[in-house]
């Protein structure tokens, strides 16, 4: 086979698509109809994430691939030409990949014209390029898949509509196979089988930013073998359908089949992936190599998973048994893995009843009617007489800290100390509900009085005490408990600060100021705590007001969506957190104690209290008035007034329970916070794996509307005049090249140009 051969049929074959309207007019719908959905769904959510395109682009090239393809040998039979290649020095193999590779550049072209719009997102937000690179890798495999299976229909009839419907109908089964619809009416374990030779799976894997094998695989094996069944169609024009070569071709041709069909059905034994995320989110991290690492003892991991599971959670069954796999090999063999299946028996049913372990139920469709089926997908981790159990994995994406702390708490010699303080109306723990789950099983939780009645000693907060938390005082402190909270930070103490400077006033409403008593510890530390209520005009949160009898959604600058400052490992990983009625924090510039946390954007700004809270109430801020605002700090004071560590907020809303289940990353940080205060820091870069993408925010509506409109009617317009001024040249082009062949002047490529 001839890569020369094979490039000429390929320059030959795009050449065409671009010297016929009907491509363009393909491209054009294409662009249009992808780019105008996934733009309704991207600003809608506002987050910097290019999935609404990437999760309807199966669709999409279900109707364009077949199109596109349908041409390419139809064609060529319809018009008798195809005797002509045959005959020709060229083998099928070359001109099949000629064709293939051809039709899969126009397809790829065409799926580049959404590329200003991944650059319009990422350079408005901190959106993952490696997730983005993964996706456009799935939409090229994706692509050839459905192009080779455009060729092979291509191939078997002369008939363009009849290889289009055809090809379309493949493509669709292909992408039904994996869909809930389908499932429910198979077999548990024929829907398995089903789905694994299903394209959604497989793509959306690659989309998320994993580059697995066995994903590979899939794409590989049933592209070469939609290729070869075109190879085959063609060699059926030399061959007599009475000879042994003909039969020989046909049972090579089911014998490959079957063994593709064989090697998907098999390749989840497969294992080997690369993490294209930047942040490595589907990899293992080092925090957990180091902790599994440093085992001592046996720690025991037991799986229990049902073989017929529904289909829609296969990708997390593999996710999870990967995760095991990988952190069994981190343990050096100090991690015991045991998979059961308790469906094998009722010792093994038996024993996963004992652990906690829960039946799942899922429908299938049985005689007509739908029935209920169980099975089992949780697992326990055991050491000594301790057990941690999950007794149904509802989601992969937070297993790994899940486990490895689970493992850290186990094997730990002591668990650290996080105190509330109590008095002068702070809150305390049980008003921050899913903070104090999320670090009970990790710290043991207490109380210190900082407020004593009169006959008892002064506030004393003992060595003991890991961390300590100061949350959101409604009175001033007094004098004693300021000096209590500053003599146990000299000493090497660690303080989480949630201040809250600000009060609703609901019947207003308004903002009414609050004096905390903090604002001189901070002082000591160079860290100014403004009074002030920030806003932020380009990125806050959305909230509901009822107007007549419509519920409107509308931005509230007032609760800004913070972006992360400076990196630290509190907010390592992490995109956004949300914060309400927050306050400022300022310091000397070149002050190296001193870490900005959280900020606004350029269009923060400040506003007095005092002032109206109504959502619907103006802002009003001009140019000079804005600009980037803190609302989170880190105070490492090891080489300052003392040796403690404090991380100072200037919010305690954004970790009350609204806030924090609203948005998990405000929850993931104060846990982070009280690692890096506590100095164990080995599970934040575990705990901070956030799937969530980050928020698409613009400093104007300039810019949103630029990439909007730039890509939405910008890159379709492109196509189009290109299209226009090329094919409209097309017929002087010709008659100036056969002028030159007549002219004795041309070439033989300039004479088969012309008479194309």
């Amino acid at each position: 086979m001839s890569f020369r051969q094979v490039s000429e049929i390929t320059r030959r074959e795009l050449r065409g698509f671009f010297d016929q309207p009907t491509a363009y007019v393909l491209a054009v719908a294409f662009l249009g109809l992808g780019l105008y959905l996934a733009f309704r769904s991207l600003f809608a959510m506002s987050y910097a994430t290019l999935r609404p395109f990437f999760d309807l682009l199966p669709w999409l090239l279900v109707v364009f691939v077949p199109a596109v393809a349908m041409k390419s040998l139809a064609e060529e039979r319809r018009g008798r030409t195809l005797e002509w290649l045959l005959a020709q020095p060229l083998t099928e193999p070359e001109i099949v990949l000629g064709k293939f590779a051809g039709n899969w550049l126009f397809v790829m072209i065409t799926i580049a014209g959404t590329l200003p719009m991944a650059l319009g997102v990422l350079m408005a937000s901190e959106a993952d390029p490696g997730i983005m690179l993964a996706q456009y890798l799935g939409a090229a495999l994706l692509s050839a898949q459905m192009v080779a299976i455009g060729i092979w229909t291509s191939s078997i009839t002369r008939n363009q509509i009849t290889a289009f419907i055809l090809g379309a109908t493949i493509c669709l089964v292909l992408v039904l196979l994996g869909s809930p619809v389908v499932q429910i009416g198979l077999p548990p374990a024929l829907g398995n089988l089903a789905a694994q030779l299903s394209v959604i799976s497989h793509f959306e894997n690659i989309a998320r930013g994993v580059v697995d094998l066995r994903d590979l695989l899939y794409f590989a094996s049933t592209c070469g073998l939609f290729l070869l069944l075109a190879v085959a169609a063609l060699g059926r024009e030399r061959l007599s359908h009475t000879g042994d070569a003909y039969r020989r071709l046909r049972l090579g041709t089911g014998v490959i089949a079957l063994a593709v069909v064989l090697l998907n059905l098999l390749g989840g034994y497969v294992r080997g992936r690369v993490d294209l995320t930047s942040d490595n989110l589907f990899t293992l991290s080092g925090g957990s190599r180091d902790i599994l690492g440093g085992l001592d003892d046996v720690v025991n991991l037991t799986l229990f998973t049902s073989d017929d599971l529904p289909p829609e959670i296969q990708l997390r069954v593999r996710d999870v048994r990967d995760l095991v796999a990988d952190m069994a090999g981190a343990s050096n063999g100090m991690l015991a893995v045991r998979n059961v299946n308790p469906d094998d028996g009722d010792e093994q049913a038996d024993e996963a009843t004992s652990m906690g372990i829960v039946q799942i139920e899922f429908n299938v469709l049985r005689d007509d009617e739908l029935q209920v089926k169980r099975g089992y997908f949780g697992l326990a981790v055991t050491y000594a007489d301790e057990q941690e159990t999950i007794p149904v994995i509802d989601r992969a994406d937070d297993l790994e800290f899940r486990l490895v702390s689970a493992i850290a708490r186990m094997t730990a010699e002591r668990r650290p100390t996080l105190a509330f303080a109590r008095g002068f109306e702070a809150s305390e723990a049980f008003q921050y509900g899913a903070f104090r789950q999320s670090v009970a099983d990790r710290y043991s939780m207490t109380t210190v009085e900082l407020e004593p009645d009169s006959a008892s000693p002064p506030p004393f907060i003992p060595d003991s005490v890991d961390v300590l938390v100061v949350a959101a005082p409604a009175r001033p402190l007094s004098a004693d408990a300021v000096d209590a909270i500053r003599a146990y930070l000299e000493q090497g103490g660690a303080a989480l600060l949630l201040m809250e400077r600000h009060l609703f006033n609901p019947q207003s409403p308004t903002i009414i100021p609050v004096i905390t008593g903090l604002e001189d510890l901070l002082a000591d530390y160079g860290v100014a705590a403004s009074a002030e209520i920030v806003f932020d005009v380009a990125s806050s949160e959305r909230v509901q007001m009822r107007q007549g009898i419509f519920t409107v959604v509308r931005e509230y600058p007032l609760w800004p969506v913070a972006f992360r400052g400076a990196d630290h490992p509190t907010n390592r990983d992490l995109a956004n957190a949300t914060f309400g009625w927050a306050a400022p924090f300022t310091w000397e510039d070149g002050d190296s104690a001193v870490t900005a946390l959280w900020t606004t954007t350029e269009s923060g700004g400040t506003r007095p209290p005092g002032m109206m809270a109504d959502p619907s109430f103006p802002i009003g801020a001009t140019q000079d008035e804005v600009a980037v605002q803190t609302l989170a700090v880190a105070i490492d004071a090891s080489a300052g007034a003392g040796d403690g560590r404090i991380i100072a907020v200037g919010d305690a809303d954004f970790l009350k329970d609204d806030f924090a289940l609203a948005n998990s990353q405000n929850l993931i940080f104060a846990a982070n916070a009280i690692d890096w205060l506590a100095q164990d820091e080995a599970l934040i870069a575990i705990r901070s794996k956030d799937r969530t993408p980050p928020t698409l925010a613009f400093e104007s509506d300039g810019g949103r509307n630029a990439l909007k409109w730039g890509s939405l009617i910008g890159v379709p317009a492109v196509f189009a005049l290109f299209g226009v001024a090329r094919v409209t040249r097309r017929g002087p082009r010709a008659q100036r090249r056969w002028r030159d062949v007549v002219a004795g002047g041309g070439t033989a490529e300039a004479e088969s140009e012309a008479a194309e």
